[in-house]
């Protein structure tokens, strides 16, 4: 938007020199007070409407953020009782096998 901004700034300044007379330079100078104003009306919008967007693709990012949270969280909760089952499983397992000593004598 400077760009546009400039260039028009430069026009203005050529029509303004180019002019022949009070009343050509004049409206002129009032061309180009209106197209400052325009430039600055356009970058004003482009900007809200760029702002705007940044918020919505934030709130996206962090919805998304929070769903993969929840979604470890979740996971994590799963293998632990998995762990947990496991644990017991082979608890429950050494429980129930009889020991054999080393030597093969049952007593």
């Amino acid at each position: 938007m400077r760009i546009r901004f400039a260039a028009v700034a430069a026009l203005a300044a050529l029509s303004l020199t180019a002019a022949c007379t009070q009343a050509e330079q004049d409206e002129a100078q009032a061309d180009a007070n209106e197209a400052a104003a325009d430039t600055s009306a356009v970058a004003q919008e482009a900007g809200a409407s760029l702002k705007e967007e940044a918020q919505q693709v934030g709130s996206a990012v962090a919805a998304g953020a929070q769903d993969a949270a929840q979604a470890i969280d979740r996971r994590t909760d799963e293998l632990a009782r998995d762990a947990e089952r496991r644990r017991a499983e082979n608890e429950a397992a050494k429980a129930a096998t009889p020991v054999t000593p080393v030597d093969g004598n049952a007593n």
